[in-house]
């Protein structure tokens, strides 16, 4: 509150104020509150207030000299000179007990000859009194210089001149210690902008000497990136050629340079590298010159790993839409898996159900790996990482395959310096068609990136697979249908020609024909009839089949013993003939299967021995099994089958050119129709190696149901 004074009543108010000595009395709202405007303690330090308020008192001749400031609603002394008396008392007192109004009102030097006898301080003391106004930049009154006498007095001219070249000291002083202030703030803010950008961010000086690395530069980098100036090691342009400290964008800058997306590649110690752009720029000086140089580096690693990965997706889809087989296709994705990866090695396994294991459909190494890993031909159901990943039918990943818990067995990894193992089912559906794995040289923790992208090859891969297995099903049912045909046309036509025949015979013939050949005539009838009958029933059975029209039901059988009534039945139909027939038979072997359909199986096989057995001839029949697979062999001593015809023998109604040499009798439709049995009980049967002469076919069932 200000005291009412008519006079004043056109005086423009300011900022500032005198604190009054203690002691001297007030009216109560003999001031009015003066606006604060609030000034940085450390603006103007005591030390240096202090010599200037001695400075003004020297300067105008007086005993007591004063700077002081208002903050907050207070005056409070920031220097003081000659403090004796009432006047030591003045440090911090509220604005309305100070002398403030004096200098708001005028806006200009106060000078009071005799406070006690001034009608503007009623109950004065005694003494003189000169103030002038400390502003700041911009003209604001922030306080007040002043001199003061314990005496009456009158200011000359000079010390008035004093005082106030005293308070602009003042303001240059602060002006100063703000810009200095504001400097300090800019920095403050432009170090927390820095530390909060994503880019690392490194600057140096006009001598090469770094003076700023941001905790991004040093996260990016390590603590080791400039420690004492030094440069960090392991540092290759796009080419791989490694860098010196001149060819540094930062340093390159400071020569002049202007770097634009500057690629630079890291190589750490762990064998990991990290990619990174690099904008550089020289600071340049009011003199035009560098004063410094300044570099921004953006890791951009994942986006470089994302193009790869697109790239690796599009060798791969190449290599698939390029390969007529998947054994084909196989090194050209491991190929592009391997290097896109970085890894050392990759696998390819196909699931063989009829034998329970996985077998290798391709490998492919780094230079300088190919001779440290063997490749098994296969892996068993659950054994290896393979083996494992297809019982599991997920991703598996080892962090390091030379531990003790690892899956990775020694037949499958010799090389003592592998270490991180990924393995992902390729699968069709629900259905799990083989195994991609991979490995690397180094340790290392699972990525979602990564485990994605080999899922999805994968998942190319099992598409690839079921597509190849459609389109061989779809060829071999087209050819199997133009052999149909042929079937029809040939051995049809040879038993219903002969029907005809005899039938036309019987109806020509007399009485007596009739009597004494009739009956022949008629046996012939019914043995054609009846092969006709056995074509026709294989073919509609066959077809079925191939259709799924015909249900095989899987239910615990006793295979041994569908063997031993097979085995009875055939040497009750060769118990004249001189072929011999051995066995190896175990009491027992369960197992789930259709016992109608794997008996028509058995038959096929014991008939197609005996028939091609020649007189003196031995046949062996074993049954065993091997691991969770049932192994059936029928061995003949017959003509054999060459190896080009082994696969042929299982399409349609194919017979051997040797069978047709010697003249047997046959449809060729047994083997065809015994394999669509196995193939539905997810086994195989095929031709194998015979020791000696003859043919040997074998028969692998599951154990356990699929």
């Amino acid at each position: 509150m200000r005291r009412e004074d008519p006079g004043a009543a056109g005086d423009a108010p300011a900022a500032g104020v005198v604190t009054l000595p203690s002691g001297v009395a007030r009216r109560p709202g003999a001031f009015e509150e003066v606006p604060s405007i609030g000034l940085h303690r450390g603006v103007l330090a005591n030390g240096a207030a202090d010599q200037l308020a001695a400075l003004v008192a020297r300067a105008a001749h007086a005993p007591v000299g004063l700077i002081h400031f208002l903050r907050d609603g207070r005056v409070r002394r920031h220097g003081g000179w000659g403090l004796t008396g009432s006047w030591g008392e003045t440090a911090d007192v509220p604005v309305e007990e100070s002398l403030a109004p004096l200098v708001l009102r005028t806006n200009a030097p106060v000078l009071v000859a005799d406070l006690a006898a001034d009608k503007r301080i009623p109950d004065g003391p005694a003494g003189a009194f000169l103030g002038h106004p400390i502003r700041d930049r911009h003209g604001a009154v922030l306080g007040v210089c002043c001199a003061c006498d314990h005496r009456p007095r009158q200011w000359t001219a000079d010390e008035v001149a004093a005082v106030a070249e005293a308070a602009q000291v003042c303001t240059l002083l602060i002006t100063e210690q703000v810009a200095r202030r504001e400097i300090d703030q800019q920095r403050r803010f432009l170090d927390a902008v820095l530390e909060s950008l994503h880019d690392g961010v490194a600057a140096c000086d006009a001598d090469g000497w770094i003076v700023f690395v941001n905790e991004r530069m040093r996260a990016m980098w390590g603590d080791a990136g400039f420690p004492e100036n030094a440069l960090l090691t392991g540092l290759t342009d796009a080419d791989g050629r490694v860098l010196d400290r001149a060819e540094l964008g930062v340093f390159r800058a400071l020569h002049g340079e202007n770097l634009r997306d500057e690629e630079v590649i890291l190589h750490g110690p762990d064998r990991h590298t990290r990619h990174y752009l690099v904008d550089a720029h020289p600071i340049m000086g009011p003199d035009g010159n560098p004063v410094g140089a300044v570099q921004a580096v953006q890791d951009v690693t994942r986006r470089r790993r994302a193009e790869r990965f697109r790239t690796c997706e599009l060798a791969v889809t190449t290599a698939l839409a390029e390969a007529p087989t998947i054994e084909a296709a196989g090194p050209r994705v491991l190929e592009a898996v391997v290097g896109t990866l970085d890894w050392v090695h990759a696998e390819l396994w196909l699931v063989d159900n009829a034998t329970a294991v996985v077998r290798s459909a391709g490998s492919w190494s780094a230079p300088g790996w190919s001779a440290e890993i063997e490749v098994p031909a296969d892996l068993p159901f659950g054994v290896g990482l393979a083996g494992r990943a297809w019982q599991v039918g997920k991703p598996l990943w080892i962090r390091d395959v030379g531990q003790p818990q690892s899956l990775i067995s020694a037949e499958t990894a010799k090389s003592s310096r592998l270490h991180t193992a990924l393995a992902i089912p390729v699968r069709e559906g629900f259905e799990t068609l083989g195994v991609l794995s991979v490995f690397a040289d180094t340790v290392e923790d699972p990525e979602d990136e990564l485990l994605a992208l080999m899922s999805g090859i994968a998942a190319h891969i099992g598409q690839f697979v079921e597509r190849r297995r459609v389109y061989d099903l779809q060829r071999q049912l087209d050819r199997s249908k133009h052999e149909y045909l042929a079937l029809i046309g040939h051995e049809l036509r040879t038993p219903l020609t002969s029907i005809s025949t005899y039938a036309e015979l019987l109806r020509a013939a007399d009485q007596h024909t009739l009597i004494t050949e009739g009956p022949q005539l008629l046996e012939v009838v019914e043995r054609n009839t009846n092969q006709l009958r056995h074509i026709i029933n294989e073919l509609m059975e066959l077809s079925a089949l191939d259709a799924g029209h015909a249900d095989v039901r899987l239910a615990p059988m006793d295979l041994a013993e569908v063997v031993r009534e097979s085995l009875a039945k055939a040497r009750a139909a060769v118990h004249d003939a001189p072929v011999v027939i051995e066995e190896d038979l175990p009491e027992h072997l369960v197992l789930p299967g259709d016992r109608k359909r794997l008996e028509q199986v058995v038959n096929n096989l014991l008939g197609n021995a005996v028939k091609y057995s020649p007189d003196g001839g031995r046949i062996g029949v074993t049954l065993k099994t091997t691991g969770r697979i049932a192994e059936l062999a029928v061995s003949d001593a017959g003509q054999g089958v060459s190896t080009d015809e082994r696969e042929k023998m299982f399409t349609g109604a194919y017979r051997t050119s040797r069978a047709g040499d010697i003249a047997i009798p046959g449809t060729g439709l047994g083997l065809t129709l015994s394999r669509v049995v196995v193939s539905r009980h997810h086994g195989s049967i095929e031709l194998v190696d015979h020791e000696g002469v003859g043919t040997t076919v074998l028969v692998r069932l599951p154990m356990d149901a699929r």
